[in-house]
């Protein structure tokens, strides 16, 4: 999936099948609760606005748009990504429905980042960074959030590659997909080292749990007064 001139059939296949293992995964409802929570305690009058960085076809974006919007909760969701072809995809998909967002194009280590959002979702995209390109996303995403970065991410374990390797089979007929999902997580980070990660960007004090099927929540909720580090 990160290869360049991917035939457009077999990524639209790929994404496909990664909306099947998103939603089985259950990682939006990790993501809703800490938003609710930011929405409640800052009570306002407009809507909590949140940007998915790196969202490839829009699944996640776009189911957390729809279980806002059934909760009642007053949220904006927007989605970039480098490729123009996931963003294509992932508009098509959200045309005609619910979400109030849009999805644009951006290469969330490269382009400056909006600073107008009050939350940064990064979701199953830390595992394709090695350590210091994964310092400065998360320093970016730090940096232009207002209030809240979250990030969901696959755990590196025996559990989780076995997990990888027998739900890609099951939930997609993509070769591409047989081979991204035990790879990602060989590539992935353990949940001590994402902590570090986010220590060495600046965000200090930033959690971390482990939710379903071995993934990990990273949240960092950004202190009154806090400036980044040059």
């Amino acid at each position: 999936m990160d290869q360049g001139g991917l035939d457009a059939a077999a990524h639209d296949q790929a994404l496909q099948g990664l909306r099947r293992i998103n939603a089985v995964s259950g990682a939006v409802g990790s993501l809703f609760t800490p938003i609710q929570a930011l929405a409640v305690a800052l009570n306002r009058s407009r809507p909590l606005r949140v940007l998915d960085v790196a969202c490839g076809g829009g699944d996640n974006t776009i189911a957390l748009a729809e279980r806002c919007r059934k909760q009642g909760l007053a949220v904006v969701i927007d989605g970039c990504d480098r490729s123009p072809q996931a963003v294509a995809i992932a508009s098509r998909h959200g045309a005609g429905g619910i979400m109030a967002g849009t999805f644009f194009q951006a290469d969330v280590l490269v382009d400056p980042l909006p600073a107008d959002y009050d939350v940064m979702v990064c979701s199953l995209f830390l595992h394709h960074l090695d350590d210091a390109d994964a310092v400065e996303l998360l320093r970016r995403l730090g940096r232009s959030c207002r209030h809240l970065v979250l990030v969901n991410d696959l755990i590196r374990s025996p559990l989780g590659y076995g997990l990888a390797w027998v739900g890609c089979r099951l939930l997609s007929r993509s070769a591409i997909v047989h081979f991204d999902g035990p790879v990602s997580v060989q590539g992935a980070f353990r949940m001590d080292e994402a902590l570090d990660l986010a220590a060495r960007a600046g965000l200090g004090g930033a959690t971390i749990q482990r939710s379903w099927p071995e993934r990990y929540l990273l949240s960092w909720h950004r202190p009154v007064g806090w400036v980044a580090a040059p």
